[in-house]
């Protein structure tokens, strides 16, 4: 039925690019999971929200094709950030009533969807889309958070597409807060860890705040005051 001529065409599509499919229909998972098989693609599967973000933080996808209507996607919002060193593109699978919903929340080029009852031509062709051009090669040795990306192999940081020039003590405590996220560290353990003593001046303060204005100059901030306690990443 299929002849060579229609096959090689389809299985070049996804150049074995890694997609993790988020879906609890068991059959709508079967469905996508054989179909971009047969395109090229690597395939892993969730069936929950939660399960996709613990998978997301371990390891690197290419495209998450997410289910909008999981029952657990509100508590997830409410989670913090977790961080990963390179955020996958999102298709959605959405009920045409929802997306007055989500459409405000779709960034340019990251994030797409596609309307239920699914037409399998039109998630493989959304995903091209979504994949257009993205081919970066993760390095062994780099570790990020969201489009902030460290590789320890040349002390080298970069905010998207922009590299930082960094000094030796604002790499380290870059790389601190990063490891860190979400957590507020002490101006003390901070101190410690960068310069190998604490001595209590406004060094600390001086350091963040040029490291702030390298990381935050041209994007949302990531680096944040607690006042009294500390400064965090996230």
């Amino acid at each position: 039925m299929y002849g060579s001529t229609s096959e090689k065409p389809l299985l070049a599509r996804g150049d074995g690019r890694h997609v993790l499919i988020v879906v609890d229909d068991p059959e709508i998972a079967e469905l996508l999971s054989t179909t971009m098989e047969l395109a090229g693609f690597r395939i892993s599967v969730a069936d929950t929200a939660g399960e996709a973000v613990a998978r997301i933080v371990k390891r690197r996808f290419d495209l998450v094709v997410l289910d909008a209507d999981l029952s657990d996607m509100k508590e997830l919002a409410r989670e913090p950030r977790l961080a990963v060193v390179e955020r996958p593109r999102v298709l959605l699978l959405a009920e045409y009533d929802s997306l007055d919903r989500l459409l405000p929340e779709l960034g340019p080029g990251e994030t797409d969807y596609v309307t239920k009852p699914l037409r399998i031509a039109e998630v493989l062709a959304r995903a091209q889309v979504l994949l257009h051009g993205r081919r970066r090669v993760r390095r062994e040795g780099t570790v990020g958070y969201g489009d902030l990306v460290l590789d320890d192999s040349t002390c080298q940081a970069w905010r998207g597409q922009r590299a930082l020039d960094l000094t030796p003590a604002e790499y380290r405590l870059l790389r601190h807060l990063l490891v860190n996220a979400n957590k507020v560290l002490s101006k003390e353990r901070i101190g410690r860890f960068v310069r190998g003593e604490f001595r209590g001046d406004n060094a600390i303060e001086q350091l963040v705040s040029r490291l702030r204005r390298k990381v935050d100059r041209d994007g949302p901030p990531l680096i944040h005051t607690r006042r009294g306690f500390g400064y965090w990443l996230g």
